[in-house]
């Protein structure tokens, strides 16, 4: 049997490039490559797409879209880096720490969608507590969330790059998304067992890579089902038994000011360059007030790093292979 052939459809992106370099440096499997002056050529796509055991969607969603529409070849596995299937009922969404019954669901399928940056983030820590009926379904959450400039692709990335000294502070935070209809939040309210939606602030700061996804609760608000007040303890407690056999999910004491700059500061970039999510519990039980923290690379586990991630198991692969 031979190695098994993939496919990057749009692997000239940003998503797609990085793929690519952490496969192009792997023997157990075969990149196959379209040329330079056929990645419009819908012919060629479908060629490429149907000759490969697994495709990857590096692409816009409306292309994405149209490059599952060539499919014909019944074996061929698609996994989709874009927004465009990651709601649909028949794509398995590719986040494999989400529940127990997960991997296997991925392992079985011929569709996965990988997550969103932002959504990876935020899921990793409220589902786990919707789970445990610590934060009810009808709960309001809010997130507040900053990443560093390349989640924006191309175009973002080549206007910060650009940018003078001169004008470095006026680009260093800025929020968007203010009409509150991001592309992510419809994966946010499925995946998370939210009856509404949550009301998302997305930001983007003046470094390249880097995120931060920030979750205000206010306590008082909040009790288990057996009536009891919900802590910062009971949090982190349920946070670390639900990914306590996760490699890519961490889960820090809490109120840990050994993750802090100078004891005060929650860097946004310290997860790059890793397959992690970072997850921090802050709480006051005399105010009742606490604060979720996720912490990743919008490039790595919020985005190439989750597709490896996922091709490997999609593959029957070492899960670990391309991620270290």
């Amino acid at each position: 049997m031979g190695k098994p052939r993939v496919f990057i459809d749009g692997a000239e992106g940003t998503t797609g490039l990085q793929i690519h370099s952490r496969l192009n440096q792997r023997d157990d499997i075969e990149i196959v490559s379209i040329p330079p002056e056929k990645r419009k050529d819908t012919q060629a796509r479908s060629h490429f797409i149907n000759s490969a055991d697994i495709a990857i969607l590096c692409l816009p969603d409306d292309a994405a879209r149209e490059a599952v529409s060539f499919v014909t070849n019944p074996n061929v596995k698609i996994l989709d880096a874009s927004s465009a299937h990651r709601v649909a009922s028949d794509w398995v969404y590719g986040f494999p720490e989400l529940e127990s019954s997960r991997r296997e669901e991925i392992r079985n399928a011929k569709r996965v969608s990988n997550p969103g940056c932002y959504p990876t983030g935020f899921l990793a820590c409220i589902r786990p507590l919707i789970a445990a009926s610590i934060i009810p379904q009808d709960f309001p959450v809010t997130i507040n969330a900053i990443s560093g400039y390349s989640g924006g692709g191309r175009k973002l990335m080549e206007e910060y790059q650009s940018i003078s000294k001169e004008q470095a502070n006026s680009y260093a935070y800025g929020i968007y998304g203010l009409t509150f209809g991001h592309k992510h939040v419809k994966e946010m309210h499925q995946h998370s067992g939210l009856q509404s939606p949550p009301l998302f602030v997305p930001a983007v700061g003046n470094f390249e890579k880097g995120m931060l996804v920030q979750i205000p609760l206010p306590l008082h608000s909040l009790q288990t089902q057996t009536k009891d007040k919900v802590n910062g303890e009971l949090i982190q407690k349920t946070l670390k038994e639900y990914y306590q056999n996760e490699k890519y999910v961490s889960v820090a004491p809490l109120n840990d000011e050994t993750s802090l700059r100078k004891g005060k500061f929650l860097d946004t970039q310290a997860a790059n360059n890793t397959n992690l999510v970072q997850l921090f519990v802050f709480a006051n039980d005399e105010t009742k007030e606490a604060l979720l923290v996720a912490r990743l690379d919008n490039l790595g586990k919020g985005a190439s790093g989750a597709a490896v991630q996922n091709l490997n198991i999609m593959l029957g692969l070492d899960e670990d292979l391309g991620l270290n």
